[in-house]
């Protein structure tokens, strides 16, 4: 099953790329939501080959999911890969420069099921595919409205 959406952003792609790069924000981001993230690399600048191990709650039960930086192409976008019971996640991220002084941002979600149980799980979300479509859109269009304020809070 796959999400797509764009939302445009008003401020530079090398700030909006800072700001999606700055993982150590979404870390604190998570921990605060009550996720456990532990950093399971040894890379020293952000690269392909980052990676963490998240455990959280979700619908009720304890989930654990690993997730690694595939791709990282500054300021063009990077691809992130999450794999949580059964299922894979792929996050493409990619920024377009429109202007100076905005910035497109694309982001695709493709869930691929490895199992069963997985399977049964995305047939159950194709049936509501609307309004998981409508939910995304809404949380990235939140999302990219918080960035832009962080740009222009920090001056870009």
């Amino acid at each position: 099953m796959q999400l797509t959406t764009r939302e445009d952003i008003a401020a530079p792609i090398e700030a909006v790329f800072a700001n999606i790069a700055d993982f150590g924000w979404f870390e604190r981001a998570a921990m605060r939501r009550g996720a456990e993230i532990v950093r399971t690399d040894t890379l020293q600048a952000p690269g392909v080959g980052m990676s963490w191990h998240a455990e959280f709650e979700y619908r009720g039960r304890e989930r654990k999911a690993d997730i690694d930086l595939t791709k990282y192409d500054p300021p063009e976008g990077m691809t992130l890969v999450m794999r949580a019971a059964g299922l894979d996640v792929e996050a493409v991220i990619e920024l377009v420069a429109m202007s100076r002084t905005r910035t497109r941002m694309n982001i695709t979600m493709e869930a691929t099921p490895r199992t069963i149980p997985a399977r049964l799980m995305i047939q159950s979300a194709k049936l509501a595919k609307t309004n998981i479509q409508n939910r995304y859109r809404r949380r990235i269009a939140e999302f990219c409205a918080d960035l832009e304020e962080r740009c222009q809070s920090r001056g870009f």
